[in-house]
């Protein structure tokens, strides 16, 4: 299970004191298509899944205050933010996409969005879905980032299947999301959330972590231990919150 911080927000690592413990739990799940002969590449499905988080978060079922969504959104805001990926191919690909929810493509990769459930409460639908072990490659290294658009960084001393970082991704865009103000939500919006994950080499995830900038701390329930895993840095044009000189 997945957590969030920034810098001006407490630690997410579980505290029984914190009233967001006690509170019902809830999940964002995503579904990422993986048919066997055709996989998307892992930096695009990282990328298609933050996308997806976005363009939940900005739809009006999820933001009016009649939004058939926006009761399950405050709801699982107000606990632990999670988000877990599990993965579809063929019919049961089929069968996710007939619930309600939002499907996001990417160069070659899809990835369906629903609105959060309770932890112990998925749909029939997505609960037989696999969650370990979804990997992914890039045939070739990803292209330098776009410097108009906000950049994912991800720890390089972490190793964490495709599953795991999608789920990184969506939180380091949830909190590029909550930082910004609605011009700038409504210019990214239009921009349709391009954005782009890398992973940082050493020297410059020591340099993104002593920044300033908004940090993704996972609580260690799945694949990893405790800690940072995301550095998120706004875009010359879009997403304007600090950033370091591009590599």
């Amino acid at each position: 299970m997945e957590a969030v911080t920034s810098p001006d927000l407490p630690d997410e690592i579980p505290d029984t004191s914190d009233p967001r413990d006690s509170a019902p739990q809830f999940v964002l799940p995503l579904v990422v298509r993986i048919e066997k002969t055709a996989p998307p590449a892992r930096t695009d499905a990282l990328e298609t899944a933050a996308r997806a988080v976005l363009t939940l978060l900005s739809d009006a079922r999820a933001t009016d205050e009649d939004g058939e969504w926006t009761q399950a959104v405050r709801n699982w805001e107000d606990a632990r933010i999670r988000k877990v990926v599990r993965r579809a191919r063929g019919a049961e690909w089929r069968k996710a996409s007939g619930l309600p929810g939002i499907t996001v493509h990417g160069a070659a990769a899809e990835v369906r969005v629903f609105p959060p459930v309770p932890l112990d409460g998925w749909p029939k639908e997505l609960v037989k879905l696999q969650v370990s072990g979804t990997e992914l490659d890039d045939p070739e290294p990803p292209a330098a980032p776009d410097p108009a658009r906000p950049v994912l960084w991800l720890n390089p001393e972490l190793k964490m299947t495709a599953g795991k970082a999608m789920a990184q991704a969506g939180h380091g865009a949830q909190l590029a999301w909550w930082a910004l103000d609605e011009a700038a939500r409504k210019a990214w919006q239009e921009d349709g959330f391009a954005l782009s994950v890398r992973t940082a080499d050493a020297a410059r995830w020591a340099e993104l972590t002593a920044s300033g900038l908004p940090l993704v701390r996972d609580a260690g329930f799945t694949e990893i231990a405790p800690g940072l895993t995301v550095a998120v840095e706004g875009g010359e044009r879009y997403c304007p919150l600090p950033r370091l000189r591009r590599p």
